[in-house]
């Protein structure tokens, strides 16, 4: 027998193209110049976590540090919202603690050194105020709900 050679000659393998890489997400775009990054929302919290917040707050004002500290001790876990509040007002307390007895160590320092130290008194008695004024601010804050930060404060906790 003869080979048959008349067979069609078998076309060679088809070569697939490269497959596209997949779809990768693309960053948001560009910004304007002078417009800010949108806050992230947070869910609206409720009156009792409102409340909680403002008592972090005010409780120092009787209480000293010893208020907030047990609030935030007991609520911490249950809230975000009255975890941030405990905290801040903590640091607060612990900030205006480090402020008015440095002040204080210092006036009498000067008192004794030349006598120019009584001229501090009248300072720290507006520091101080001026300390209760922002924790009374951020009691308002805290009872409307938003996630307040004091100014020129350490952050211990």
């Amino acid at each position: 027998m003869e080979s048959d050679t008349s067979m069609p000659p078998v076309p060679p393998p088809m070569v697939q193209p490269p497959a596209a890489p997949p779809m990768l997400p693309q960053p948001p775009p560009a910004l304007p110049p002078g417009m800010m990054i949108p806050s992230p929302t947070y869910p609206l919290s409720t009156e009792e976590e409102r409340t909680m917040g403002l008592l972090c707050h005010l409780l120092p004002i009787f209480t000293g540090f010893l208020g907030p500290l047990i609030l935030w001790l007991v609520r911490k876990d249950q809230s975000r919202y009255i975890d941030h509040h405990g905290r801040e007002a903590l640091n607060f307390q612990i900030t205006k603690l480090i402020y008015l007895f440095s002040g204080g160590a210092l006036m009498i320092l000067l008192m004794f050194l030349g006598g120019i130290g009584i001229v501090l008194f009248p300072v720290l008695f507006i520091v101080a105020i001026l300390m209760l004024v922002a924790e009374i601010m951020a009691a308002i804050a805290a009872n409307r709900g938003e996630w307040y930060r004091y100014p020129c404060c350490i952050r211990v906790l």
